[in-house]
């Protein structure tokens, strides 16, 4: 099998610790210029935007000069071009830095903070932030956390040792406990297994639970209970063995008692106005466990954080906008 040809590298730098946008040409197509292209492929971009990139000289091509508004497509070739960045709430909350070293970087990240850049969150992201805090151009995620979960975030600082550390995801070879605050039932008998099949599609907010084999396997414990204001609540460890999108809210959820502050499930609601930060998911990445593929160190991390709800209940569901228990 003939390998790919990896792109060139970019002629343009980081901005606010955000990668310039990387394009490759189709191989066949009808487009006359690169501009027909992106404004094809940028179709959902305001009118002229392309033009004007074009006009203002940033789309620029490997060699890093600009390319004029009437440049020859060229198929297979590549483009390169920062994206206008979105307005953005800063997350007011710490990035907290638990283990440095030449090869990886470990953040116990808040709640309200995405882990890449996606959709509306870009420089308001643990990565980008970390790139203009730290000083590493070079770091990248090795996994990710929902924006509404806090806990610990592995990140690789050498881009050819990314994929070693990928591996151990992917191959399951990492440990993951979580730890969540969500209603206590006395008649759900635990601790227990949760198997199912789970299925997210793209641009739907939530997933769902189908017929078939198991994709998603959850052990799920309760450490403790108490009475709470508007009934008992429990704080439960949640160890997934496998690594769904949303899977221990659906999890909890179908066990009847879904996680406290989630916006989705069993009820989608309506997102609160920017820059709310009450009420956040009571769901953490407690710890992280695993020997590095590349030094052979045994690591364990635990997150330092607690979940707002169980330390500090009417704070977490009254807290003025802007300060959330807990974080």
């Amino acid at each position: 099998m003939r390998r790919r040809t990896p792109p060139p590298p970019s002629p343009l730098p980081q901005r606010d610790g955000v990668d310039p946008v990387r394009v490759r040409l189709p191989l066949q197509g009808p487009w006359p210029t690169v501009r027909a292209y992106l404004v094809e492929r940028m179709s959902g971009a305001p009118s002229g935007a392309v033009t004007g990139m074009f006009e203002a000289g940033l789309v620029v091509g490997a060699d890093g000069r600009a390319l004029p508004s009437e440049a020859a497509y060229a198929p297979g070739t590549y483009v390169w071009f920062h994206r206008e960045l979105p307005a953005e709430v800063p997350v007011p909350f710490e990035l907290a830095v638990v283990h440095r070293d030449a090869h990886i970087v470990v953040v116990d990240k808040p709640h309200f903070l995405a882990t890449t850049p996606r959709g509306g969150h870009v420089a308001q992201t643990a990565l980008a932030r970390l790139r203009r805090e730290l000083g590493i151009p070079s770091l990248t995620a090795a996994h990710r956390l929902d924006r509404l979960t806090a806990g610990l975030v592995l990140f690789t600082v050498r881009p050819e040792e990314r994929g070693a550390y990928q591996t151990l995801f992917r191959d399951r070879r990492v440990r993951k406990e979580y730890e969540a605050v969500a209603p206590y039932d006395p008649a759900l008998a635990l601790p227990r297994t949760v198997r199912s099949r789970i299925v997210k599609e793209r641009g739907v907010l939530v997933a769902r639970e189908v017929e078939g084999e198991p994709n998603a396997v959850s052990h799920v414990e309760l450490l403790e209970r108490r009475a709470g204001p508007h009934g008992a609540l429990g704080r439960y460890r949640l160890l997934p063995a496998t690594g769904q999108t949303h899977q221990l809210r659906v999890h909890l959820n179908r066990l009847g008692v879904p996680i406290l502050g989630d916006p989705l499930y069993p009820v989608v609601t309506a997102p609160g106005p920017a820059g709310d930060f009450r009420r956040p998911l009571q769901l953490l990445a407690r710890e992280l466990e695993f020997t590095d593929p590349v030094t052979g160190v045994a690591h364990r991390f635990r997150s330092g954080r607690t979940l707002g709800a169980w330390s500090a209940y009417e704070e977490w569901a009254d807290g003025p906008t802007g300060a959330v228990a807990g974080q």
